[in-house]
C-alpha cells in the first residue's frame, strides 16, 4: 500500500530517475530519518547532548534530520521554504508521533527572535539562498551567545557536482557547464521544483573565500570533517583511498593531502560555526 508520505514525496524525486542508484536512493529519501546518526554526531560533537537542545533546522527539505533530531531528543523548529516540503515535514514527524512545529520562510528572513536557539543547522542550504551572507547573518541573530550552526557548502572546484554528478562540471565556464548538463539529460527543467534550480543560479564557494565570509559575521569556524581527520575517526568508503590514506599517514603528510584536496577536489564543506559568547 502507498502512504501518504510516498505520495507526496514521489513527485519531487522524479528528475533524478537518471541515477544508477535511484530505487536505493528513493528508500532513502522515504526513510531519510533512518540515516542520520552521522549528522546526529556531528551536531552532538559541536553542540553538547541532544536532550534538550533548542534546534532550529533551517531548509529542512523533507524533514529526516528534523525529525531524527527530535527522536534524540532536541527541542526542534523544522524552517523549510517549498510549502510542498513542508507538508512532507509534517508527514514523516505525524508517523512517530512528534508534534513537530514546522515554519514555512526563508533563511534571509527568519520568523524568530534574537537568541531563540541553542543551535542551527542548513544542511545543503547555502547554495540555495538568494543571499547567503544575509542568511548568515539571520543565522548569527537567531543563536544564542557561544551557539554553533552546523552548514554544508559546495566546493566551487569539486570535481564531481554534487548536484548533477558529473566529474568536471565545476572546472568549465558556467554556460558550458549548463550545456553539458543539458546534454547528459540532468537538467531539472520540467520538474516540480521552482525555486533556483539552475547551476549559475546556485552559489558555491572557495573554501577561504567561505571562511572569510563567516569571519566577518563573527563566527569561530571549525572544519567538521579536519576534525574527524585528527581523532581518527574520519574513515573514508573505498577500501583503495583507506590505504592511500594509511600510507600518507604514516609518512605524515594526511593533513597536508587533505586540505590540498579540501582546496581542489571534494564536493561539499561541513563546518561547524560558534558564535562569540555574550
Amino acid at each position: 500500500m502507498i502512504t501518504d508520505l510516498e505520495q507526496a514525496i514521489d513527485p519531487w524525486l522524479q528528475h533524478m530517475t537518471w541515477r544508477r542508484d535511484f530505487d536505493s536512493w528513493r528508500e532513502r529519501r522515504l526513510n531519510q530519518e533512518q540515516y542520520q546518526a552521522e549528522r546526529i554526531g556531528m551536531l552532538a560533537g559541536a553542540a553538547g547532548p541532544m536532550a534538550g537542545l533548542r534546534l532550529l533546522d533551517l531548509g529542512a527539505g523533507m524533514g529526516g534530520f528534523a525529525v531524527a533530531a527530535a527522536l534524540a531528543g532536541a527541542r526542534v523548529s523544522a524552517c523549510e521554504y517549498n510549502p510542498a516540503y513542508c507538508r512532507i515535514i509534517g508527514l514523516r514527524a505525524a508517523r512517530h508521533g512528534l508534534p513537530l512545529p514546522v515554519f514555512n520562510a526563508a533563511g534571509e528572513a527568519l520568523p524568530f527572535p534574537d537568541a531563540a536557539f541553542d543551535a542551527v543547522t542548513a544542511w545543503d542550504v547555502l547554495e540555495h539562498v538568494q543571499d547567503p551572507a544575509r542568511m548568515l547573518r539571520e543565522l548569527a541573530r537567531v543563536l544564542r551567545p557561544g551557539g554553533h550552526a552546523l552548514i554544508t557548502a559546495i566546493n566551487r572546484r569539486a570535481w564531481v557536482d554534487p548536484h548533477y554528478h558529473i566529474a568536471g562540471l565545476n572546472w568549465l565556464p558556467r554556460p558550458a557547464a549548463e550545456a553539458l548538463i543539458a546534454w547528459r539529460g540532468r537538467s531539472k527543467a520540467g520538474a516540480a521544483f521552482r525555486d533556483m534550480q539552475r547551476l549559475s543560479e546556485m552559489h558555491y564557494f572557495h573554501y577561504g573565500e567561505l571562511l572569510r565570509l563567516c569571519a566577518g559575521l563573527g563566527f569561530r569556524v571549525r572544519d567538521l570533517r579536519e576534525e574527524q581527520l585528527r581523532a581518527g575517526q574520519f574513515v573514508s568508503r573505498k577500501a583503495s583511498r583507506r590505504a592511500i590514506r594509511a600510507t600518507l599517514r604514516a609518512v605524515g603528510l594526511e593533513g597536508v593531502a587533505y586540505r590540498a584536496q579540501r582546496r581542489w577536489y571534494v564536493g561539499m564543506f561541513e563546518l561547524a560555526l560558534e558564535k562569540a559568547p555574550g
